[in-house]
């Protein structure tokens, strides 16, 4: 059956956790529908871990729409959330909307996501007024990274919490159906949890939220370099595709790979009649 968000919401209110994950391309999307994840974000993350970028921050409409309607493809249950990537909302309401029309006829999305509490419910709103499932995005929002000074945690002192607790009930009030909370103090996560209606989905915020989400590279342990605090390796896929390019490239080199029973036949005398 086909998750959706009144799924997300039924699952809160029976106390059954959501799991979710990023994707961005059909092979790794079938694996996770397979494995039952509820949830897929093609994030805008897409930007570094996809195209060595930097940052999220130069990702286009038209990078989300690719890789999107590329992971919907793969989705028979799981649902399918696309990031608004920045600038994509920010300027007009009427902006939002076209936009967000734009990933769920092209993209094929269930859903989208954009990141903001007050500042952007008036876009919310009217997205959703529009018949577009909208997935908010409160806490360390990596859009806005440049403003809030880097990659930090964020609502720990009271005017931060209040804050976040204020932009939380702001962005259900104009229709999100779920709000991913990021990097947050896990208290004050598992306190925004128990006051909203719609279900949060935590990274980096606590086993206190509704449901998880993770950069699926990050938990397959496919970056040797930074990982961040909240990230679990459930496997470490990295060192096992590593010593599987080296034992290929060395039997290749030595000429032991393609052996017989990785080739093809003919009948000798359809050969012989060449020479």
């Amino acid at each position: 059956m086909k998750n959706t968000a009144a799924t997300f919401l039924a699952m809160k209110q029976k106390g059954e956790k959501i799991s979710m994950l990023t994707c961005y391309d059909y092979s790794t999307a079938r694996l996770e529908e397979e494995a039952g994840i509820n949830g897929i974000l093609v994030g805008d993350s897409l930007g570094n871990v996809m195209l060595g970028l930097p940052d999220t921050i130069s990702v286009t409409m038209e990078d989300m729409i690719t890789f999107g309607r590329a992971v919907a493809r793969a989705c028979n249950n799981t649902m399918v959330v696309i990031d608004m990537p920045f600038m994509s909302y920010q300027v007009s309401v009427e902006q939002a909307v076209m936009n967000a029309g734009r990933l769920m006829k092209e993209g094929r999305a269930n859903a989208v996501k954009l990141e903001g509490g007050a500042a952007v419910c008036p876009q919310i709103k009217a997205i959703t007024d529009a018949g577009i499932p909208v997935m908010a995005h409160l806490g360390l929002t990596p859009q806005s990274v440049n403003a809030l000074g880097g990659h930090r945690v964020q609502g720990k002192s009271e005017e931060g919490a209040k804050k976040l607790l204020e932009d939380a009930l702001a962005i259900q009030e104009a229709g999100a159906f779920a709000v991913v909370l990021e990097c947050i103090p896990a208290k004050l996560a598992e306190l925004i949890s128990s006051r909203l209606v719609i279900p949060t989905i935590g990274i980096g915020a606590g086993a206190g939220c509704d449901g998880q989400i993770l950069v699926y590279q990050d938990m397959l342990g496919l970056f040797s370099g930074f990982k961040p605090k909240f990230v679990k390796h459930f496997a470490e896929l990295g060192e096992q595709m590593k010593a599987a390019f080296r034992a290929y490239d060395e039997e290749v080199k030595a000429g032991t790979y393609p052996a017989a029973e990785h080739t093809f036949s003919m009948d000798d005398d359809v050969l012989q009649r060449l020479y």
